[in-house]
């Protein structure tokens, strides 16, 4: 049976397939581009809880969310609001975001902001950085090693930080694997889209104090924030 992530991840190959640009010359761009704004430190700077806020218009699995929102103002109200960092969709075809969003949010504010979409080439890691964001997000569940290791060291050399998403223990080795620093466990299965709510405080047990542990989906409110905050392993 087809899943969400199944449609979602072969018309993003799809894509890369079609995409003719040159990869140097995409690199020699993405490094003449402005300088990134810290990620990680973004959220190392708050130890007892930081939050990535995110700007997203809707969902495979629940439709519009808010398709009229403005991501300049909301950007704007989630800095004043706290938030260490910022997560902007832009995704077209699944979403309904677009670069456009993550550089009117990133404009309004001064949050480092990640590209949330679904990384599948190098020329996407280039165009994340070249559309203005700080960090990327690498799915190692969509990646091959080969992939998750190159994406990465692409990353770095751009000076984007790689949020590496992850589902379980045998993920996280791969993330180790190709040296990450910034991992998030999404506790929603890519495949059923129900959220399990005790995925991140289980996997946080085995993530090396060095690497700075993200909890991704499935925080209703305080209550859940202040649970994975202390899933400290």
């Amino acid at each position: 049976m087809k899943t969400y992530l199944d449609e979602i991840l072969a018309q993003h190959r799809a894509g890369a397939e079609r995409d003719r640009r040159s990869v140097d010359e995409l690199v020699a761009t993405a490094r003449a581009a402005a300088p990134t704004r810290p990620f990680r430190a973004a959220l190392v700077a708050n130890p007892e809880l930081a939050v990535i806020a995110e700007v997203k218009r809707r969902s495979p699995s629940k439709g519009d969310l808010a398709p009229d929102l403005e991501p300049a103002r909301l950007a704007a109200d989630y800095e004043r609001g706290g938030a260490a960092c910022l997560s902007v969709l832009t995704d077209a075809a699944f979403f309904g975001g677009s670069p456009g969003d993550l550089q009117a949010a990133r404009q309004a504010c001064s949050l480092p902001v990640l590209r949330k979409d679904f990384t599948v080439s190098e020329n996407d890691v280039c165009d994340a950085r070249i559309m203005g964001a700080d960090a990327v997000l690498l799915i190692a569940g969509a990646l091959s090693n080969a992939e998750l290791i190159a994406f990465s060291r692409l990353a770095r050399e751009l000076t984007l930080a790689s949020l590496v998403e992850i589902h379980d223990e045998a993920e996280l080795e791969r993330a180790l694997a190709a040296d990450a620093d910034l991992v998030g466990v999404n506790q929603r299965d890519l495949v059923t889209f129900e959220v399990d709510h005790d995925r991140a405080v289980r996997v946080a047990a085995a993530i090396p104090d060095s690497v700075v542990r993200v909890a991704e989906s499935g925080v209703r409110g305080p209550d859940d924030a202040r649970r994975l905050a202390g899933a400290r392993g």
